[in-house]
């Protein structure tokens, strides 16, 4: 195939390709960045196209794959690693560092929905909160591991029930 051949072939999927982006990232501006890396990715890899493939299917591949590399690359860099032995995993999300109104609200009410739980349930919710880990607690508590992870479940579930109002 040709560089004029294989450069038509790609410019007569763009509408399709768009349309397969936008799927992918639900957003237009970042449907359109994946559109140009797949072409620059296309042209750049060219040489290994087997001609006798299917193009579409060879194209659709490296778009694919294009998102999948960019998505664990987004991910991997608002991903922490814990120092501790246990080694956990964090992952923070971008803060905007503006204080929304509502949700100072929001944060007081959940705040006073947590202190009128049980001290069974309120205790180890709100070492966990803390950043203990379930071992921590169950120690700190004499409570087996079990029991700390179901009473933090337990409370976690009222907590949603009382909340219910404020469910997205």
């Amino acid at each position: 195939m040709t560089l004029v051949e294989f450069q038509t072939q790609l410019v007569s999927l763009e509408s399709s390709l768009e349309r397969f982006a936008y799927s992918l990232t639900l957003n237009r501006e970042d449907a359109r960045d994946l559109v140009q890396e797949t072409f620059l990715k296309a042209l750049m890899y060219r040489d290994k196209f087997i001609h006798n493939d299917n193009f579409k299917a060879w194209i659709y591949t490296i778009m694919k794959n294009t998102f999948i590399n960019n998505y664990r690359r987004t991910i991997r860099q608002n991903t922490h690693r814990d120092q501790t032995k246990e080694g956990y995993y964090l992952s923070y999300p971008q803060a905007s560092g503006y204080d929304d109104p509502s949700s100072s609200l929001s944060t007081k009410e959940l705040e006073e929905s947590v202190e009128k739980l049980e001290d069974d349930l309120r205790i180890p919710l709100q070492l966990h909160h803390a950043g203990f880990k379930y071992k921590e607690i169950a120690e700190m508590l004499n409570l087996n591991i079990g029991t700390v992870k179901s009473r933090i479940f337990f409370s976690r579930k009222k907590l949603m029930e009382q909340l219910k109002d404020y469910a997205a």
